[in-house]
């Protein structure tokens, strides 16, 4: 980043509250904002919007607002362009939309498919669909996972309100559902794939719903937390498991006539720690960043240097064999000053500079 002549390597800010939950606006009116959502352990938590204070170059609270229970995940809407409103989602016991103005954040819709109860499985994460922002898709722990259509007005400076109907529900697990992301293959739109409880990731098409490919099972059956697709080749997803030192990589083929994939290549690891890892992450150049909850990563011979406790670990992959061979696999990234393990990170796309922004307890 640089600004008015400046230049800093990080850039901090201190939430008044454990962040559990954060994510990078992309709208290019709108350069180095971040939402970010806090972990309380009540009903009443809280979700701020962050931004870069060109001045003092330092990053600034701009809003505030109320949201019930901590979110389990928050997103921008992927609008690059600009042409849709400003709108952030959050999950938790629901999905909801904010639209986002420079005085007030305000609820747009709340999304329910379970009108007939007065109890709701709560939602683990969702995804934002890049190529179609009309289209959100979220994971439960009821082994669901839905679609949704969202109607956002797509000229700028529309007033009415944005509203949202269920295009599918699915039995997506045998177990709970984890997460989902939608990926870039066979034109970005229709396919996306899900792990879960029963340590699976499976993989779906919108145009073909009636049946799901298992592409990948975790050897010992735990459950999978998180997964990621990489941005530049399609067929790359990284994997999570639960209280796992590992991550997960492997390779499939996407087919477009019946078979969503020929059979997947599973690589045993792309990089071991000593501590739990706790997210992954992709970036638009191509990486992957792992982020390790206190414990440097292992060092199988040309895979990694050796990082400072609890710092995030930046892996560029292109094709690698179970040890890459003198690969430049990773470069460490640490936040000056900090202690203690880091919670989360998130990488903003569509911008040159492509920052990564990390937080801790």
């Amino acid at each position: 980043m640089s600004l008015h002549g400046k230049r800093k390597e990080i850039y901090k800010y201190e939430a008044p509250w454990t962040v559990y939950a954060m994510n990078w606006s992309v709208r290019p009116d709108k350069r180095f904002r971040l939402a970010l959502g806090s972990f309380v352990e009540e009903y009443n938590n809280k979700v701020q919007i962050v931004g870069l204070e060109e001045e003092s170059s330092e990053f600034i609270c701009r809003n505030t607002f109320d949201h019930p229970y901590p979110t389990t995940k928050i997103m921008w809407i992927p609008d690059s362009k600009g042409v849709y409103p400003d709108l952030l989602a959050t999950s938790g016991d629901y999905l909801r939309i904010w639209r986002v103005s420079e005085t007030e954040t305000r609820l747009e819709c709340l999304l329910n498919n379970n009108k007939n109860s007065d109890f709701c499985a709560p939602l683990t994460s969702f995804d934002w669909n890049e190529v179609d922002p009309n289209l959100l898709g979220t994971s439960s722990i009821d082994t669901t996972c839905t679609i949704w259509g969202l109607e956002t007005g797509q000229v700028l400076g529309r007033v009415n309100l944005v509203s949202g109907h269920v295009k599918t529900q699915l039995i997506a697990h045998d177990k709970e559902v984890y997460d989902i992301a939608f990926s870039r293959a066979g034109g970005g739109r229709d396919m996306f794939a899900s792990v879960g409880a029963d340590g699976s990731v499976r993989m779906f098409d919108l145009r073909h719903l009636e049946h799901s490919t298992i592409i990948y099972e975790d050897p010992q059956h735990h459950p999978l937390l998180r997964l990621c697709w990489n941005k530049q080749d399609p067929n790359y997803l990284a994997t999570m498991a639960m209280d796992g030192m590992e991550v997960s990589l492997f390779y499939s083929l996407i087919g477009i006539v019946h078979s969503l994939f020929v059979p997947p290549s599973p690589f045993p690891y792309l990089m071991c720690y000593l501590s739990p890892v706790l997210c992954v992450s992709g970036c638009d150049s191509g990486c992957a960043c792992s982020l390790h909850a206190s414990g440097p990563p292992q060092q199988p011979p040309g895979l990694c240097q050796r990082h400072r406790l609890g710092s995030p670990l930046l892996l560029s992959h292109l094709h690698c064999s179970r040890r890459p061979p003198g690969a430049d696999m990773g470069h460490p990234a640490d936040a000056q000053g900090h202690r203690g393990p880091y919670s989360g990170l998130h990488s903003r796309g569509g911008d040159q500079q492509r920052p990564v922004g990390l937080h801790a307890a």
